[in-house]
């Protein structure tokens, strides 16, 4: 529900003009329509919903799953494309509190009109609005209509409805099994809630929240149900595999630390809130964009692709990418809650003359920020340090590199021990011992060319398998905990730009009392986690 705007893992193909393949998995027929076609002409017969005949969000190996998808921006409308071509769903509905294609913003001026045009079969599709990025409910709504009507017509798809509150699209919707979560991300935690609360499966973008506790409560609302969840970005981690064998073989000796760096952001941020105060577009519902949120004048430069550099609608950089890349090392390393969560940022400076002044703001994300966060040991390993890094900023060069006269690549992770190093890809791909004891042979086995939407793509069928069988999957929300935490903390952290100490038993920071308060938020009537 948005004008959301995501960079996807791999953007050079996108701004190179490739597309991402769409699965296509063979059709075969809906056993259940079959049944009621023969069973229609017999003299007497009731016909049962198929939720009552195999209880609560029964989901029959024959049916489709029918899937409302929510959040028509850019990004959302990337992802809409094949899943459509994915046979086992049936999107019935879209949701979005913006109603027409004005002021999206995308990598590329045409790539994202092109690909639809050829998803739909209809190469004079225009996106309307201001004509330029595709986005908003009405275009999500053509979209799904024309795949439908082009593509298959043979399934005499009644339409495609089209919400901009998502509270209503779950309250008419009866005959829904799952959603999609496409929103900005101060949106997914709540509307989540809301979909468990209503018996659907869900599948949601990262984070899972952009407050702490927030997502402990998302997390609690997954566990207490039987439904299937699913945090997407598990789907493009990397594999610890090969890492795991070289430390468990003591290869580098004890493991110490672990240091991520991004290239991102990727979009301006800004260090000063908007001054201006223009009209709201014509079509968007700006009260049901700002959600939970407290209520600020409408600026273009809260929405698309900046809305994640701001604390109240973002999770920063780290809640972008971390998700990718770290996921599968707190499963690997077994890594819970920290105690100590340590900033370093950068700041702008303004100048009231004659005199020089910083800028204080405790709203958007710094451009550049390191975090290191203090994990205790546990009955596996060590102590370990986890250091993530943004806007540019890197480790130290490695003495090992230095001396082959090499730098560090812009994204990449590192793994230091007490005897030797491990360097790799931002996603764990193709790692290398650039010091200690070197194994017979390095591996490239985990290299992965697929950007981050034909990934996410070709895991459909994981999704569907779940609601089809009842069976949790990785990448579900419980799993997610612990990644969820570290975000979060990220940003407070950030927000702060002070040292934290975190008691994970009670939840709160407990050096700095005032911390606390960015671990919540104050919901607005209607939005509270308990009354949607």
């Amino acid at each position: 529900m948005k004008k959301e705007f995501e960079q996807p893992a791999i953007t050079q193909d996108l701004q190179n003009g490739l597309s991402p393949d769409s699965p296509q998995e063979n059709d075969y027929i809906n056993r259940r329509k079959f049944v009621e076609v023969i069973t229609a002409s017999a003299l007497t017969f009731t016909i049962v919903p198929r939720h009552v005949l195999g209880g609560k969000n029964y989901v029959a190996p024959s049916d489709k799953i029918t899937l409302a998808y929510i959040g028509m921006g850019t990004q959302g409308i990337r992802e809409l494309l094949p899943l459509l071509a994915n046979t086992q769903f049936r999107v019935i509905a879209v949701c979005d509190p913006n109603k027409e294609a004005i002021g999206y913003k995308d990598w590329a001026k045409d790539w994202l009109k092109n690909e639809i045009r050829k998803t739909i079969q209809k190469p004079d599709w225009e996106p309307g609005g201001d004509n330029s990025i595709p986005g908003g409910r009405e275009n999500g709504k053509s979209i799904v209509d024309n795949f439908y009507s082009n593509v298959h017509p043979e399934l005499k798809y009644n339409g495609c409805k089209a919400y901009a509150d998502v509270r209503e699209l779950l309250e008419k919707e009866k005959d829904l099994d799952a959603v999609k979560i496409m929103t900005p991300d101060h949106l997914h935690g709540i509307i989540s809630i809301a979909a468990i609360k209503k018996g659907k499966h869900v599948m949601v973008h990262k984070p899972l929240s952009n407050r702490l506790l927030e997502g402990k409560k998302v997390i609690a609302a997954a566990r207490n149900s039987e439904l299937i969840t699913h945090l997407i970005p598990w789907d493009s981690n990397g594999s610890m595999e090969v890492v795991m064998a070289w430390i468990n073989a003591g290869n580098i000796g004890t493991l110490t630390e672990v240091h991520n760096w991004t290239n991102r952001p990727v979009w301006p941020q800004y260090p000063t809130l908007p001054s201006d105060t223009p009209a709201v577009p014509n079509g968007l519902d700006w009260d049901l964009w700002l959600g939970p949120e407290a209520y600020r004048p409408y600026s273009p430069n809260y929405t698309n692709m900046v809305f994640r550099g701001w604390y109240d609608f973002g999770g920063g950089s780290m809640a972008d990418m971390g998700h990718y890349s770290l996921w599968t090392v707190f499963n690997a390393l077994q890594l819970q809650a920290p105690t100590i969560i340590e900033p370093n940022l950068s700041h702008v400076c303004g100048m009231h003359d004659p005199v020089p002044f910083q800028i204080n703001n405790n709203f958007s994300f710094p451009m550049a920020s390191s975090v290191r966060f203090k994990y205790p040991a546990n009955n596996t390993r060590s102590a370990i340090d986890l250091c993530w890094y943004d806007g540019g900023m890197r480790p130290p060069i490695p003495a090992e590199l230095l001396e082959e006269n090499k730098e560090l690549p812009a994204e990449g992770m590192m793994f230091v021990g007490d005897k030797g190093k491990i360097l790799a890809g931002f996603n764990i791909q193709n790692p290398q011992i650039i010091s200690g004891k070197k194994p017979e042979t390095n591996s490239n086995a985990n290299a992965d060319t697929r950007n981050q939407v034909e990934r996410t793509s070709a895991a459909l069928s994981l999704f569907i398998d779940a609601c089809k069988t009842g069976k949790q999957y990785p990448g579900n929300f419980s799993e997610a905990e612990h990644i969820t935490e570290a975000i979060n903390l990220y940003a407070v952290a950030l927000r702060t730009g002070q040292l934290l100490k975190y008691d994970a038993a009670t939840f709160k920071i407990t050096n700095i009392a005032d911390a606390n308060k960015y671990l919540d938020r104050e919901y607005r009537a209607g939005w509270d986690p308990a009354s949607v």
